[in-house]
């Protein structure tokens, strides 16, 4: 290797380091986890991280397999079903992870799930 390529080489594993992704993404991660409960959109994000929405979307998806919407939404399904299972009620429980239609909550949670929300916190009950 000629010193012009090692040189090369050095330089571009400074510019393109994976390091700020990592950085960028696992920020990203940790700000959808704490504020899971607010409207997120993928502009409020990429502006918190100082990236294009567009390449904030990309390197989410590669790294974490999945977009930020997507991951949200995962995020918000987990919690609630650890407040139905506290026995908070379906209605305050889909205002408290953050969705805004009951309607939509309850066709996720089915989804995903694939019970109801009601009929995931009485199967929680008669376990207990």
């Amino acid at each position: 290797m000629t010193f012009y390529e090692s040189e090369i080489e050095r330089i571009r594993g400074i510019c393109y380091s994976n390091e700020s992704q990592l950085d960028t993404i696992i920020a990203t991660k940790k700000f959808i986890d704490t504020n899971f409960d607010k409207d997120l959109k993928l502009d409020l994000l990429s502006l918190n991280q100082f990236k294009s929405k567009f390449h904030l979307l990309r390197l989410f998806k590669r790294y974490y397999g999945q977009t930020p919407r997507q991951y949200l939404m995962d995020k918000r399904i987990e919690k609630s079903k650890e407040y139905l299972k506290e026995g908070m009620p379906v209605t305050e429980t889909c205002f408290a992870v953050g969705f805004e239609s009951l309607g939509s909550f309850s066709k996720l949670f089915k989804t995903k799930i694939g019970k109801s929300p009601s009929q995931f916190q009485k199967e929680q009950f008669s376990r207990s």
